[in-house]
């Protein structure tokens, strides 16, 4: 079975985040594609198979199967076009336990048509605050987990959350967010998921479904340009439309090899 290795959401090689795609030649099991996520210790191992209507989509972390992920679903749909699976100037829809997601390519970016996942303003649970290590302006939660508005760019890159507290936290993962001062960036984030064995997740594209949500509230726009700033980093357009969120960026491989296990 080919593997392949694909930095999303950046332009060159070794920053963005990496994700392994699988394109499967026979059905597997969820057993053996976790095995195979272990195996591979990336945030995320997409598992793609030939379906009716379009492809099969799975995601795992090293630790857990999850509903959605935008970066592995971006390097899959690079590796689908790149490999001449699908050519190039038709969408790609995959089948996934978040429904069907269409993939298109643009002029200077992959697209990819995600469900919106709208966050609504809560009390953060105990523990919460202390765990990230910033007085927040406002704390949110929705389906993927809680979002913590700070105060600046500057508290989002300096934050130094505790992942063992974080990890205690029940009802889903983190993000922190703020307004960009960076020239030509709408806001800035990170992401973190100890609880799914990802400390801090390099590019979340899935993240940017609530992200894009929260600053349309916040700004009365529809359309960003935002930067993840994680050690890696890595560029995310998001542009909310109804009850769904185009999540768009660049991709690219940096291996390809074939698995025989």
């Amino acid at each position: 079975m080919r593997l392949r290795q694909v930095d999303s959401f950046t332009g060159k090689p070794f920053a963005g985040n990496p994700a392994a795609v699988c394109l499967l030649d026979e059905p597997r099991d969820a057993a053996w594609m976790q095995d195979v996520a272990l195996e591979m210790n990336l945030s995320e191992t997409a598992f793609v198979e030939r379906a009716d209507g379009g492809f099969g989509l799975r995601w795992f972390t090293p630790a857990v199967e999850v509903d959605l992920c935008g970066h592995a679903t971006l390097a899959s749909a690079h590796v689908l076009w790149e490999e001449s699976e699908v050519p190039a100037d038709e969408p790609i829809t995959f089948h996934t336990r978040s429904g069907a997601l269409v993939c298109h390519q643009r002029t200077d970016r992959l697209e990819m048509d995600f469900p919106s996942r709208p966050v609504e303003q809560v009390q953060p649970p105990a523990g919460l605050i202390e765990a990230v290590g910033v007085e927040p302006k406002s704390v949110w939660h929705g389906l993927v987990g809680y979002l913590v508005e700070l105060g600046s760019e500057e508290e989002v890159r300096e934050a130094s959350p505790d992942f063992a507290r974080l990890k205690l936290i029940p009802d889903g993962w983190t993000c922190i967010t703020a307004p960009a001062t960076t020239g030509g960036f709408d806001f800035v984030s990170r992401f973190f998921a100890p609880q799914a064995g990802i400390d801090e997740d390099p590019v979340t594209g899935s993240a940017h479904c609530a992200l894009a949500d929260f600053w349309s509230r916040k700004t009365d726009r529809t359309q960003f340009r935002a930067y993840q700033c994680s050690a890696r980093g890595g560029v995310v357009f998001a542009r909310l439309d109804g009850d769904r969120v185009h999540i768009g960026g660049q991709a690219v491989t940096v291996l390809r090899g074939d698995l025989i296990g």
